[in-house]
């Protein structure tokens, strides 16, 4: 859920922030300059816009793991970017390429000049602005190729989108026939417990697909008995293959980077777990025929 900023007052952020948005009127922008803290100076500071590198989005490892978020904010390139005192990270939304998640403010502490590595060493500035981090969501629209800009640059364009009332753990549930994600997706899914995904499916029986987004094979699976659908997928999290043979062969051929990347979950049926087991064998093997996940597909049975 979110809420608009200048509709509730947090004493962590300080008078300041707060005054500021109160003298704005309801139907402007607000300008992230309102929230920085007072003697902030953009000057000092580089923006570093995080956005998918072809294998993880950055609103994921910012939610889910720390310690790579801050290596992503120690990561030097070719050209020594970050040679401010600080940076100023936000994350790209993966469904939105003008909205970015705040990522806190990090000081460069050290340097060193090997490019692609993490030379910079750098802290978070909780002192700065972080109540906001993984809450505060700003619109900025990019131009060009490059992520990492001087602050003053584009601090004009930067308003304030909205502010979570929860700081931000993952895209909640989208509904049972909206789910359409990938084994890493799934892994964090899992692997943080999330309390939507797990009420939604762990007493649903079901039939699943999982696709090959590069070659378009398919693998159709079931969820029965006692074994709710987050049971069965929390075994394809830990195992990648979920112990079927076709894909057991598939992962010892490609890879678990492949799995991760490629391997795309979705519901074709779900049904409540008083269903009778034989209902959803059928129709797993119905599905099984009609997208010829035996013929064209892993499905080896």
């Amino acid at each position: 859920m979110r809420y608009r900023a200048h509709h509730h007052r947090d004493e962590r952020f300080g008078d300041a922030s707060f005054d500021a948005l109160r003298t704005i009127r309801p139907m402007q922008h607000i300008p992230l300059g309102a929230l920085l803290p007072t003697g902030f100076d953009p000057t000092t500071c580089k923006l570093h816009c995080a956005v998918f590198n072809g294998e993880k989005h950055p609103m994921d490892v910012l939610a889910n793991d720390p310690e790579e978020w801050q290596g992503w904010n120690s990561w030097r390139s070719v050209n020594n970017d970050f040679n401010r005192q600080f940076i100023f990270s936000l994350a790209q939304d993966r469904h939105d390429a003008t909205l970015w998640l705040f990522g806190g403010v990090w000081e460069v502490v050290g340097r060193r000049p090997q490019p692609h590595a993490r030379s910079y060493d750098v802290i978070s500035r909780d002192d700065l602005m972080g109540p906001f981090v993984r809450r505060l969501y700003v619109r900025l629209h990019l131009t060009g190729r490059q992520r990492r800009r001087n602050m003053e640059s584009c601090i004009d364009e930067m308003t304030v989108s909205s502010i979570l009332k929860e700081a931000f753990v993952g895209d909640p549930f989208p509904g049972h026939d909206r789910i359409n994600h990938t084994l890493a997706d799934l892994q964090v899914i899992v692997s943080q417990q999330r309390p939507d995904w797990r009420i939604a499916l762990e007493h649903m029986k079901g039939v699943y697909v999982i696709h090959d987004q590069t070659t378009g094979a398919r693998y159709v699976g079931s969820a029965y008995g006692d074994t709710g659908i987050w049971q069965r997928w929390s075994t394809y999290a830990h195992t990648l293959h979920g112990n079927n043979v076709g894909l057991e062969e598939l992962l010892d051929e490609k890879g678990a980077d492949y799995f991760h990347a490629n391997m795309k979950f979705a519901l074709l049926e779900f049904w409540s777990m008083r269903t009778d087991d034989t209902h959803v064998l059928e129709r797993e093997s119905y599905w099984k025929d009609v997208l010829h996940a035996r013929s064209l597909g892993h499905n080896k049975n």
